[in-house]
């Protein structure tokens, strides 16, 4: 067979499909869901992490104050706790006691706050200045590459919206849900001897609490509470 009679073979060239408006809108819906699933849980773990960030430190500042009430004995060693002529005497910080070093007893703190007195909002004026360590020594407020704050004056600044409010309370022997008036005692009957006004458990709370920038109220963190039998 001569090349002049050969069958020719023909080159069908089949033109390149590009997307419908569909596929494209399909395509956006599903890019654009993975995205925003991708963007949530982000967040979720940013507030989950942030959580736990404060969780920790408020467990830290609780367990501080605790840490330095240990030995104390839970009324003033010098005058006690007893009642006088115009009700319980004893109860709370004894006249010149200002400052925690001047705290030598368990019911001296009841009330008290420690926390960060440099900024409006941030603590009230019978607040003492803290957050503080079981050294009674003020916690600075420290940035994420170690370093201290410091104030205008050049000195540390404590560590900004955390607080340490202590609560004291008198509870019963059989019962530490039960809270007494710090004047209550039992008076001995039949065969019990009773018990003095000064023998009775203390239950001691501390309650942490954060306020961050911009935030006026304060939120509770945690709370350690221990029995002092």
């Amino acid at each position: 067979m001569s090349r002049r009679n050969a069958p020719c073979k023909r080159t069908v060239r089949v033109g390149s499909r590009g997307f419908t408006l569909i596929e494209t809108a399909l395509a956006t819906v599903i890019i654009g869901v993975g995205v925003v699933a991708i963007v949530e849980a982000h967040q979720a773990f940013m507030r989950s992490n942030t959580w736990s960030s404060h969780a920790a430190t408020a467990t830290f500042l609780g367990n501080e104050i605790r840490e330095l009430t240990m030995g104390l004995p839970k009324h003033d060693p010098v005058t006690g706790l007893r009642m006088g002529p115009d009700g319980v005497e004893g109860w709370g910080p004894e006249p010149g006691e200002l400052v925690v070093a001047d705290f030598d007893d368990l019911d001296d703190f009841d009330g008290i706050t420690f926390a960060f007195d440099g900024t409006p909002g941030f603590a009230d004026d019978d607040d003492l200045p803290g957050p503080i360590d079981a050294f009674g020594l003020v916690i600075p407020e420290i940035f994420s590459d170690g370093t201290v704050m410091l104030g205008e004056d050049g000195n540390p600044v404590a560590m900004i919206g955390w607080r340490q409010t202590v609560r004291v309370v008198k509870v019963h022997p059989t019962d530490p849900t039960w809270e007494l008036d710090p004047g209550y005692f039992e008076p001995p009957s039949g065969a019990s001897a009773g018990i003095a006004i000064d023998q009775f458990p203390l239950r001691v709370e501390v309650i942490v609490t954060y306020a961050g920038p911009f935030v006026s109220t304060a939120t509770e963190i945690t709370r350690v509470v221990w029995i002092v039998p």
